[in-house]
Order: C-alpha cells, then structure tokens, then sequence
C-alpha cells in the first residue's frame, strides 16, 4: 500500500507540477478499518487551478491508479472545495474527522463545514441507499456470489449514514463500526444483529450458505429500513 502511495504521488507531483497543493487519503485506509479484500484507497486532490487541461494531466496516473483496483482521485480546486462543503457535509465532515496528508497543505486542519443541510443529506442518503438495496436485491436473489457481494459492498455506506445520524443527534459518536450500530440501535429502537452479521461476512473465513445469506438479508434490510423511517420521523420534528 505505501509504495503504491508513493508512486501515485509522485506521478501527480510530475503531472501537475506546482498546480498541485494537497494530495490526500481518506476513508477505511486513513480511519485504520482498511480491509484489502473490501476496502479501497480514496484519494482526494486539490488544484490551484482546475480547468480541462489541467485536469488531463492528471489522466495518465489517474488511469495507472485505476489499473491497480483503486477509484480514480476526486480532483477539486481550492475556491470550489470550500463553496461545496455544504453540499458535501458528510463526506467532508469524515474526511476531517479521519484523513491522511501525502502531499501538500493540511487542507482540512481548518476546515468549515457548515450543518445547514446535513440532516437532509443524511435522510436523502439513507432512502437512496435503502432504494438501491432492494433493487440491486433483484438480480442478487438465487445468486450466492452476488449476493454475499450484494451484502458487503452496501455496509460501508449504512455505516458511514448511521455515524452522521448519531452525530446529527446529539450522541457521541464510536470509533469503531460495530459500536457504531450498537449506539444507533439503542438510540432509534431497531434490531442490530443483521447489521451485525454483515459486518461479519466481511471477516469471516468459512463462505456462509446461500440459506444462511438469505436470513441475513432480511434481517440487514428490515434494520436499514428501520433506521430510515425513524430517522424520517424524528427529522420531521424539528422542522
């Protein structure tokens, strides 16, 4: 993981020259929840200037990145990275919390994000994915492999939700996941355990039977979508 690090921010270093001013790792890899199985390296980059031909400089790395199973960098200039952290409140809110200087200014030693519309983000983001779970459920059904898949690619997003609505209620605010589901599941009432279990799939050895992914399934999403109506309801009265 460091050597890849290292060459990617060298190749921007080479692209972007003194254009450059921050290169930075958030997510799993900065927060120390980094599973090489599950888990990307997200990279953010701020530009002075960011127009399209700064931005194709960067393809040739980006591209090469990519190659090495990792999402392309998030590019932002200096001005737009701050005129977005409204709109961005929870993923700029984690990558404050937790983040990784490779290159660069501190960006985020400092940053503002201002809670106007954290709470609609929160409510838009958990329906969204609830949507996205049933739908993708589909075409995983009577499918074991994509199923599992199914499983533990959603998690990390339910996850990162369930942090920003303890956050946005007032709770303290675990470090590690599963206290994270505890905390929100005494808070809101719901059951915690199929949450629980996909959490584990994502560390378990033996491969769980298709049955046994089944039960899973109903219990993760009747939990997500508790979750969703409660949280509906208790943002509706504070309106």
């Amino acid at each position: 993981m460091e050597k890849d690090l290292a060459e990617l921010v060298d190749g921007l270093k080479l692209a972007a020259g003194a254009n450059l001013k921050a290169v930075v790792l958030y997510g799993s890899a900065a927060t120390g929840e980094f599973q090489p199985r599950h888990s990307d390296l997200n990279i953010l980059c701020v530009l002075e200037r960011l127009d399209g031909a700064e931005l194709q400089k960067l393809t040739h790395t980006s591209r090469w990145w990519e190659k090495k199973g990792h999402p392309a960098p998030l590019v932002f200039d200096r001005d737009e990275l701050h005129r977005s952290a409204d709109v961005f409140a929870i993923e700029f809110l984690d990558i404050q919390r937790s983040n990784r200087v490779l290159f660069g200014e501190n960006i985020f030693a400092n940053f503002d994000v201002p809670l106007d519309l954290h709470r609609q983000q929160i409510e838009r983001e958990l329906r969204t994915n609830v949507l996205r779970l049933r739908q993708s459920y589909l075409t995983a059904a009577k499918n074991e492999k994509a199923l599992h898949r199914l499983l533990t690619e959603s998690i990390s997003s339910f996850i990162v939700l369930f942090r920003h609505a303890l956050l946005a209620e007032g709770a303290p605010v675990p470090q590690s996941r599963r206290a994270v589901v505890e905390s929100l599941a005494a808070k809101l009432g719901f059951d915690a355990v199929g949450v629980l279990q996909v959490l584990g799939l994502r560390e378990a050895v033996r491969e769980p039977s298709y049955a046994e992914l089944e039960r899973v399934f109903h219990a993760y999403l009747g939990a997500v979508t508790h979750v969703v109506e409660e949280i509906d309801r208790r943002f509706d009265q504070l309106q």
